[in-house]
């Protein structure tokens, strides 16, 4: 590949994560539930799920960290903020590697979004367990995180499915 297709790929990459960032950042911030530790369940891991499906671990990490991370920050939840940066990177990171490891097959949409979510259940109780000083008490965050990660899964899954009929879709995100 000569230089120059190299680095508008890298260009039409990097457009698409920071699009993926945006739509991340407006999807969390959309509809915001209360949980009963201080943050908020929200729509965010859907665009998150599936920008890692569509950009691949790297690009989709970043995205899928900023995006949510200025959501926390614009809303006042700037405690969350680091929190959020590592949680949702490595999420995204995880459904890519698992999605990619499972021949990029329908099944491997739901076991990397599930790997993901229950990392993001697992990263969000740590970190409101530290907050809180107290694990016990950071558990009433569980289940209204388990609630947002399985819509994530669901809603990324069938979202990643339709987008995979389209074959513009197929050929401009050959990671799907």
């Amino acid at each position: 590949m000569k230089n120059g297709a190299k680095s508008d790929r890298r260009t039409r990459q990097l457009a698409a994560a920071a699009l993926f960032a945006a739509l991340s950042c407006a999807a969390t911030l959309a509809i915001r539930i209360p949980s009963p530790t201080g943050g908020y369940m929200n729509l965010g891991d859907t665009v998150v799920l599936l920008g890692a499906y569509l950009l691949g671990g790297g690009f989709g990490a970043a995205a899928g960290a900023v995006g949510p991370a200025l959501a926390d920050l614009a809303s006042g939840y700037a405690a969350y903020v680091p929190a959020t940066l590592a949680i949702k990177a490595l999420m995204a990171a995880l459904a890519a590697l698992v999605y990619r490891a499972c021949g990029r097959r329908p099944l491997g949409l739901v076991l990397g979004g599930a790997a993901a979510e229950l990392w993001m259940v697992l990263g969000y109780w740590l970190y409101d367990a530290l907050l809180m000083a107290s694990p016990a008490g950071a558990l009433a965050g569980v289940p209204s995180n388990l609630v947002q990660g399985a819509l994530g899964v669901a809603a990324s899954t069938a979202l990643a499915l339709a987008l995979r009929a389209s074959r513009p879709v197929r050929e401009r995100f050959p990671r799907l």
